[in-house]
């Protein structure tokens, strides 16, 4: 097999893998090019706003585990192929040269245990930055169960470091990952949260102390392999920032492939709006200091399908307005849906000047077709809106399924002229 067609069967593999991102890293400008080519490359980002290139592959798709929910287990009738460092090495590289590719993204099948693979994935990395002296941005995989001197020693090479938790909780995993564990998850995880700490206090005290993993770390989550709901991924997402100080958590809608008692049906399609949802969500979590049980409860433990969590959480919370944008502190005008992070600092500072009204808002950038729903300007409402739960629901709503009713009310009414626009939305809102 010829390093070609190792390179098509691995970076194939490797497309399941969302956790890609190379955000809060910055070793310099030595690859400010970059372009696509066939085999393994995907687009993240830098730290300072670029679009960037990745070849993002598996080191091998050889694997003694044998996950239910994974392309790659050890009883799938797959092609299999696996890199030498030096190979891997050498292909990252001459990518870089031929203006491919800015940086890598690395992860792996288990051959034999953890630790042998770790050794394999540690010493294509050494070659990438001590033989080629190459300083581009790499991401790599640990694997669960890997001892904390391989942790350590991969962290002072790698840009960024990431454990996927895949299932959403221990009895999941344990139905579907029986080789995996979550103490075999969270313990490496734990392990470079320490490292990274001590590289930013050494940093301080001496400057040309080595960097463990700066861009920090990440992980990804299954969304629809298992029963979890909404809620409890959304407390998991929490927790983890909380307690391991994660960069992000990525979610990724199942995509059926084996058969399994405990998994969907092939036929089942992925649930891309879910996964769109969580996102929603998380960034709520990250820049608009929300906490899981504020976005959802238990009685309401699933996103509403035809609405933002944002709009989702502000209907729900309608005792909290309007709100008057005038003299709202900035905490509350990141609550109302249509105002995002920079709109609200725009605000802030336009109002020390003069008093906004609705078109300052829209020039600042605020979506005022949902946030007039919830805001006054100076004490009074936009024209011929109500401050009303049912009345903004049926809007929002209606704004999200605007081109499916249209879409399906132009089929109907072919057949039946009784039908009205109305009557098409009650049926896509579940009303009738």
């Amino acid at each position: 097999m010829d390093i070609f067609e190792k390179l098509e069967i691995l970076s194939d593999a490797a497309k399941y893998d969302a956790a890609c991102t190379s955000s809060g890293s910055d070793r310099g400008k030595n690859g400010n090019f970059g372009t696509a080519v066939k085999c393994g490359i995907c687009h993240s980002w830098s730290s300072d706003g670029r679009c960037i290139s990745l070849l993002k592959v598996l080191f091998t798709n050889y694997c003694e585990y044998d996950c239910a929910y994974c392309i790659n287990r050890k009883s799938n009738d797959v092609k299999r192929a696996a890199f030498t460092p030096q190979e891997l090495a050498d292909i990252t590289i001459n990518f870089y040269k031929r203006n491919y590719i800015e940086g890598l993204f690395l992860s792996s099948g288990v051959i034999k245990s953890p630790d042998y693979t770790m050794e394999l994935i540690i010493k294509s990395i050494e070659i990438l930055r001590y033989e080629y002296k190459f300083n581009g941005y790499i991401h790599a995989k640990v694997i669960p169960g890997s001892s904390p001197e391989l942790v350590e020693r991969i962290g002072l090479l790698v840009d960024r470091l990431s454990v996927n938790i895949e299932m959403p909780s221990a009895t999941s995993l344990e139905k579907l990952a029986p080789q995996k564990s979550k103490t075999k998850i969270f313990t490496p995880m734990k392990a470079i949260q320490q490292h990274n700490q001590e590289s930013k206090y050494n940093l301080v005290l001496y400057k040309n102390a080595p960097k463990f993993a700066p861009a920090g770390q990440s992980t990804q989550m299954i969304v629809g392999a298992s029963d979890e709901s909404d809620l409890h991924i959304l407390r998991l997402t929490q927790g983890l920032y909380d307690k391991y100080g994660l960069k992000r958590v990525f979610f990724s809608a199942y995509v059926p492939i084996n058969q399994n008692r405990y998994l969907p049906a092939i036929d089942t399609k992925p649930p891309l709006l879910r996964e769109h949802r969580l996102y929603q969500a998380d960034w709520l979590l990250r820049f608009y200091k929300f906490r899981a049980d504020e976005i959802l409860d238990e009685n309401h433990n699933m996103f509403n399908e035809f609405l933002d969590p944002k709009c989702n959480w502000a209907l729900n919370n309608m005792h909290l307005f309007p709100c008057e944008v005038n003299t709202a502190p900035y905490e509350m005008l990141l609550r109302v849906p249509g105002i995002g992070v920079t709109c609200a600092k725009r605000i802030i500072s336009a109002r020390k000047v003069a008093f906004l009204d609705f078109d300052a808002l829209k020039k600042i950038g605020v979506v005022l077709k949902r946030a007039q729903f919830f805001i006054t300007c100076k004490g009074k409402s936009a024209p011929y809106i109500k401050i009303d739960k049912q009345y903004a629901e049926k809007n929002l709503i209606l704004q999200s399924t605007s081109v499916s009713v249209n879409q399906q009310y132009e089929q109907v009414s072919l057949f039946n002229n009784n039908v009205t626009r109305e009557d098409v939305y009650k049926c896509i809102s579940g009303q009738m």
